[in-house]
Order: C-alpha cells, then sequence, then structure tokens
C-alpha cells in the first residue's frame, strides 16, 4: 500500500517542458482568479484540481504565463470530467474554456466523461514560445480542471491509475528525492480540532513539533470552509484543565453553518504560530509513510498542493488527526472502515434575502425537487442534516458523495426561485455553498482499547480514562420522510440521540484509545481515534476531540523523556501523565526535562459550573467500586428529573410522589464473586419519605429495606449503606428502587457496590 501511494500521489502541481510537449497543472497557474483548490479527493483521483465554485455566477478567470520548448501546431488534451455524467443528468454544469493567448479553443471543457479522462481539445498553433493560458469559467458550477497537456504527438496521456502517475512523475521531471523539512519529536498530521490540541499541547511540553494541514486553513471541520461549530463539553470531570487549550482557539459561532468571520480562522493560526515549537505547514497533503520496520514510522511525506514540491518528514513520534486515519493507513496499522451504513458527509448552505429581486436561472442537472421533498433552510441556514453518501464508500466515494451533495443543494435553490416557492424567495440571494464537505466516520484505528456504546451507556470505569466525552451518543440515517423520492441516495438525515451520556460531568475516554496497537509510535485524535461506529457518535464532536489532541501532546512528551512507547505509558508512566493533566492549558516547559511554569500573569480561568449557575453534582468517574447514576437505571412510571438539592451524583436525581406507582432498577455485572457493601445516594428534604421502599437481588435472595430520606445520609458524598451481600457472577446484582408504597416523594439517584473490608 505505501509504495501504490507514493507512486499515484507524488506528483507536481507545476508546469513541466519536455521535447515537442508542455504539461501544466491546473494548481500552478500564478493567479488562480475565482477558481478553488481542491485537494480533498488526492486519494481517489490522483492530484489536487481548480474548482469553479461561483454558486451559478461564472468565476473570474485562472490565469497563468508558459513557455513552450518550440512554436508549431500542438495538440491538447485537458484532463477533466463532466461531474454530473455519472448520474446521466441533463446539462453540463461543469463547463469551461481554455484560452490560449486570449483566444478560447474551440473545444468546451467539462462536458465529456463520467470519469476523470484527458479530453480532446483539438490542435492550437503556437507562435511564439512565452503564451499565455487562461481557464474561462462559463457556468459557475463546479467546473473542474485537474491539468492542460499540449504535445506534437497527438496519443493522449495515461488516463488513471499507476500509469497516469508515472507519466506525470516523468514527464515533470520529478526528483526522486523529497526535500529534508527537518527532524521532529513529534509530526502531527492533520490541523483540525484534534491536530492543533496535540500540536500546541506538545509544544508547550518541551517538543519540538511539526504540525501538517493539506488546507490552506486550519480547523477541519470546525474551519470557515466546512462550518461545523464546536461542540462537547470541556474543563470538567477528573481533570478539569483539559480543554483550556481548545478553548483559546475555539470558534465563536452562533450557529451552523455561521459566518467565515464566526469561525475564526485568523485566530487558530495565530495561536498555533505563537507556539515557537511548532512549524506550521499548510498546503501540504501527506501521501505516503517511511517504515524502519513493520511497528515503526521513521518519515512521512507531503506534497504540496499547490507548487508539487515534496517534503520529507522525520520524527519520533506521529499523530493521525486527519479523520480518515490516512496515515495509519499509509503505514499498516489496523483499523476498521464501515463501507455501508454509515454516518454520512454534510455540505450546508447560506442564504439571505436582499432589498431587490435577485435571478437563478433554472437548471435541469440538479435533482428535480419540490419545496416538500426537503426541510426548508430556516432563517437561511441549511444546516447540518444536508448530509448524504450514507451507503457509499466512505473514502473511494467521497467525490460522488460532495457532487450529489452539491445537486440536491442547487435542486433545492432551484425550486425555491423557479418552482412554488419563487414568490416567497424572489428577494433571497444564495451567498455560499460548502464545497467542501464535513465527514463525520470513515476508518477507526485500532488501540489497545476499543470503547464501546455499551462502555459509555454503563459508565464502565477504566483506570486511564481521560477526556470527558459529554456529546450524547448522536447517530445519523437517512430521515424518512426526504429519502423517499431518492432511496438509494437519500440526502437529508436525522439524528438518534442516546442520551445516557453524562452531558454535565462526561465520561472518561480511556487512554488507551489514542494509540495504534500495531504501530508502536503513532498517535490518534479527533474521530479516527479507536471506538466503535456507536461510540463514534459521542467522540466525533470537536472540542472532544481537540481534548484528545491535548492529551496525546503530553503523553508524547513522556513518550520522547522517558524514551518509551505510547503503550508503556499506560504501563509504567500512567502517574506521570495524570501529573501532565493536572496542569493548566497555559503550562509549558523549554524541553522535557525543564521546569514547568506558568506564563507571568497568567490567571487560571473560572471552573464551569452548570447551567442552573451551581457547582456541578458529584462525578460518577471519581467514585470507587461498581456505580451506576440514575440515568443508567430501568425506570417504570412517572419519574420526575430534579438537580436543585445538593450532594447529587452526575446530572442530578429522579424523583417519585407518593401516589406514583413506579420503580427504579439498577442492574450490575459481576465479574468477581464476593461480599460488597451497596450503598445508595440520596439529598434530604422534609417532603421525602421516611421509608422508602428499596429491594436488594443477590446470590443470597431478596431482601427489602427502608430508607428514611427525610434525614441527612450519613456517609460522605450523600451516600447511606443498606447492607453487605454476597454476589457472584450469573447471579442477579438488582437494586430496586421504588418497589413499594411510601409516604413522601421517593428519591433515586446513585446506587453503589464496594467490596467489603
Amino acid at each position: 500500500m505505501k509504495s501504490l501511494f507514493l507512486a499515484l500521489f507524488s506528483i507536481a502541481a507545476s508546469t513541466a517542458v519536455a521535447a515537442d510537449s508542455l504539461l501544466v497543472e491546473a494548481e500552478s497557474f500564478k493567479d488562480p482568479g475565482g477558481w478553488s483548490l481542491d485537494t480533498q479527493f488526492i486519494e481517489i483521483m490522483g492530484s489536487p484540481y481548480l474548482l469553479a465554485h461561483g454558486l451559478g455566477v461564472p468565476v473570474k478567470d485562472a490565469t497563468t504565463t508558459v513557455t513552450f520548448p518550440s512554436t508549431g501546431q500542438y495538440h491538447v488534451y485537458v484532463r477533466t470530467k463532466d461531474w454530473v455524467a455519472r448520474w446521466k443528468a441533463p446539462g453540463t454544469p461543469g463547463k469551461f474554456q481554455l484560452l490560449v493567448d486570449g483566444k478560447a479553443l474551440g473545444e468546451t471543457f467539462g462536458t465529456k466523461g463520467a470519469e476523470w479522462n484527458w479530453q480532446d481539445g483539438g490542435t492550437v498553433d503556437i507562435t511564439k514560445p512565452e503564451t499565455t493560458l487562461a481557464l474561462h469559467d462559463l457556468a459557475g458550477f463546479d467546473g473542474r480542471c485537474d491539468a492542460v497537456y499540449f504535445t506534437k504527438d497527438a496519443a493522449a496521456p495515461p488516463d488513471a491509475g499507476e500509469k497516469l502517475a508515472q507519466w506525470r512523475r516523468t514527464t515533470l521531471g520529478l526528483p526522486e528525492k523529497p526535500i529534508d523539512a527537518g527532524s521532529y519529536d513529534l509530526v502531527v498530521v492533520g490541523g483540525g480540532y484534534g491536530g492543533m490540541g496535540a500540536a500546541i499541547s506538545a509544544a508547550r511540553m518541551g517538543l519540538k513539533v511539526a504540525l501538517i494541514q493539506d488546507r490552506p486553513v486550519l480547523g477541519g471541520n470546525g474551519s470557515s470552509e466546512v462550518r461545523v461549530w464546536a461542540m462537547g463539553g470541556i474543563r470538567r470531570g477528573q481533570y478539569p484543565n483539559i480543554g483550556e487549550i481548545v478553548e483559546e482557539f475555539q470558534d465563536k459561532a452562533k450557529a451552523s453553518p455561521g459566518t467565515k468571520e464566526e469561525f475564526g480562522d485568523d485566530l487558530k493560526e495565530k495561536v498555533v504560530r505563537a507556539e515557537k515549537h511548532i512549524s506550521l505547514f499548510l498546503n501540504n497533503h501527506v501521501i505516503a509513510s517511511e517504515m524502519t520496520d513493520k511497528t515503526h514510522i521513521a518519515a512521512v511525506i507531503a506534497l504540496d498542493t499547490r507548487t508539487s514540491e515534496r517534503r520529507r518528514f522525520e520524527g519520533k513520534f506521529f499523530v493521525d488527526s486527519t479523520g480518515h486515519g490516512t496515515l495509519g493507513a499509509l503505514s499498516g496499522a489496523e483499523y476498521t472502515i464501515r463501507e455501508t451504513e454509515h454516518m454520512g458527509m454534510s455540505n450546508m448552505w447560506r442564504w439571505d434575502m436582499t432589498d431587490s429581486p435577485q435571478s437563478f436561472a433554472p437548471i435541469s442537472w440538479g435533482l428535480d425537487l419540490e419545496m416538500p421533498d426537503f426541510p426548508y433552510p430556516r432563517r437561511g441556514h441549511a444546516e447540518w442534516f444536508w448530509e448524504g453518501g450514507f451507503n457509499v464508500h466512505p473514502i473511494a466515494g467521497l467525490e460522488a458523495t460532495r457532487d450529489w451533495n452539491l445537486r440536491a443543494v442547487f435542486g433545492a435553490w432551484n425550486a425555491m426561485k423557479n418552482k412554488e416557492g419563487k414568490d416567497e424567495h424572489a428577494n433571497a440571494k444564495l451567498e455560499w455553498v460548502a464545497y467542501i464537505g464535513g465527514t463525520r466516520e470513515s476508518r477507526q484505528l485500532i488501540g489497545d482499547v476499543v470503547m464501546t456504546r455499551e462502555d459509555v451507556e454503563q459508565k464502565k470505569p477504566f483506570p486511564d480514562g481521560t477526556v470527558p466525552t459529554t456529546w450524547d451518543i448522536d447517530l445519523h440515517y437517512p430521515k424518512e420522510q426526504y429519502a423517499a423520492k431518492f432511496p438509494d441516495n437519500p440526502f437529508i438525515s436525522k439524528a438518534q440521540m442516546d442520551k445516557k451520556v453524562d452531558r454535565q460531568h462526561g465520561y472518561p475516554v480511556p487512554y488507551r484509545c489514542f494509540y495504534s496497537k500495531n504501530i508502536e509510535n503513532l498517535f490518534m485524535a479527533g474521530r479516527d481515534i479507536s471506538v466503535t461506529h456507536e461510540a463514534l457518535g459521542t467522540v466525533r464532536v470537536m472540542k472532544t476531540g481537540g481534548m484528545i489532541g491535548e492529551v496525546v501532546g503530553k503523553a508524547a512528551s513522556i513518550c520522547v523523556k522517558n524514551q518509551c512507547s505510547p503503550r508503556t505509558i499506560y504501563e509504567r508512566y500512567f502517574p506521570e501523565l495524570q501529573q501532565l493533566l493536572a496542569l493548566h492549558g497555559a503550562a509549558r516547559r523549554e524541553t522535557v526535562n525543564s521546569p514547568i511554569t506558568l506564563p507571568e500573569g497568567y490567571t487560571a480561568p473560572p471552573p464551569v459550573v452548570d447551567k442552573k449557575g451551581g457547582a456541578p453534582g458529584i462525578a460518577v468517574a471519581s467514585l470507587p467500586g461498581l456505580v451506576m447514576d440514575d440515568a443508567q437505571a430501568k425506570t417504570t412510571g412517572k419519574w420526575t428529573e430534579g438537580s436543585g438539592l445538593p450532594d447529587y451524583i452526575g446530572n442530578g436525581y429522579r424523583y417519585r410522589g407518593p401516589k406514583e406507582v413506579g420503580t427504579a432498577r439498577y442492574e450490575f455485572k459481576i465479574d468477581k464473586a464476593g461480599v460488597y457493601e451497596v450503598r445508595m445516594n440520596y439529598s434530604e428534604n422534609e417532603n421525602r419519605a421516611s421509608n422508602a421502599p428499596v429491594t436488594i437481588e443477590s446470590a443470597e435472595g431478596s431482601k427489602q429495606v427502608t430508607v428514611n430520606e427525610r434525614v441527612k445520609s450519613p456517609l460522605p458524598q450523600g451516600f447511606i449503606s443498606l447492607g453487605k451481600f454476597r454476589f457472584e457472577p450469573g447471579h442477579p446484582a438488582v437494586v430496586v428502587i421504588g418497589s413499594g408504597s411510601a409516604n413522601g416523594n421517593v428519591a433515586a439517584d446513585a446506587v453503589q457496590l464496594l467490596p467489603a473490608q
């Protein structure tokens, strides 16, 4: 795989002259005009390319000057495609012309072929060596150009695969050896929230860091290019200072999608560049890895997507924060991938109402939509649920998914402007459509622990729990009412939210999910960490990914300091990592052996408080033994949620009235037989029952006790002991609160099992 990727992606965005031929990569045009550089599908079609994303208005010409090897007649080929042809859609929205010294060739490009191909442009007479070229967009609807080839030999270049890659390398005269970009303690690949968190955290702990990002801006899905606002609770749980780094660069968007300015691309870059130990490489796409053996990465090779220079980054440790698990896949890391029935890719959009009529010419190639076929874009925002590709391959099918989403967006806008919505939207103007897709799920790299949905729901206590994940288990599926017209490829999603996650304190994600099981110097940060499909639903949001990066950066500093692997930290140095996780995000040291200090005049941020302004409840993860909160209990009857009384566990507690019939059933899984003390938590109040009924089911049978919830609980943190009972695997281990009548409100909060002393 490594050599194949290297062959496919070691290409140039430059101009090359060979005998009687000239190859011009579109991304090398000196003035791109209104054309955008699209790099998100290099793994699919082998190159960056220019995209005419004008929202229906032709974009400004991309121009450059080239020097031909000689004058005379040349045959012309342009690598492009008709991007709607794969669906046999009418019309050719991506059409453009090639201008040579201001004169258009007779052929219109972007009009042939469902796949990338060298479209024949006929011949042109070159009368002087120095010549200007221009890509002239005709429609503003995402025409695309990869390269232009002039040759006195009429034969077309190879079309795809390794032959095309080898031909490019030969034609462009690429050097075999990439530029030496230096040697680093940590090489971070991917500049989203996870990569930024890892790079900043590691740099502040004394590491020399390279941060490689394949786009011109940082932030990933949380950048102005995609505009998914940052979600996930920070600064809470066992390590309440994790998240302070994220807080320095997170967006301030009031909606998703918000405005470009709200996502603060400049702030993100400013925060990164302020770290003297970070070398930032924007517009560089990692195309290969070099291995010292099957378990260690020695270096990565990146392609500069503007100049075609290849750079080699040597490192002691590496972080895959690409989202797609790209570096892991290139390096032979174990991973899983759902080729169907996965979460899709969003391309959001915005429109504004103006003071005058705004025209939009009818289109034939968009999805044929009527107003009832899609949810009305409220307040001019077409939000996250404009999502497609659920059953398209999450890597190989990305370009097709993006293009299908664009057909859906423009089909909806056509319905709003030219069909039944035209009167209401006469003054509406399309403001922004994301051409960079916001992907939710692709590869999951495998670590020593694969966190599951059950781990999160049951709050399974891992000894290396670190990052608090607070987002609900949020899984996306096609929304049935809108999928009816396009059942094979729906474009509107719904979210199924499992609300058993502790949103206030968070569930501590194990550190062992953050490094590769079989590549011994590879960390992961962001949505490609070691979790199942269902568990991904809670950890995939940006702030959580950024906190994972903070943990990884600190862990990498311990690896460098102790010359050990990420796994060894768990086995031998985890207390040292815990000490670093307790630090404020602004803490720093010059080298891994230097003293840790805070900047002069530093003021710690105020602690996180709950939405009512009070102190948060007691975190489940902070309690010893087996603990289940009321959120994990199986309830019958009517229970009311509350958090007004002190000493509650998690986000609050539940209670039922004296006339209500209802139970809260706590079912424990016992792995080791023994005698356990059973405790329950409640917050006393005069309206509570003095005879709250509780039943304990154990290997000894069933026993009922009553609890006076009107008096203060005798044990710390609001607990009372219900007695000692023997529990065994395969036998009931159940506590039921409320299994009978009572003379007041019955409260149910946490139940705790502690091995008896």
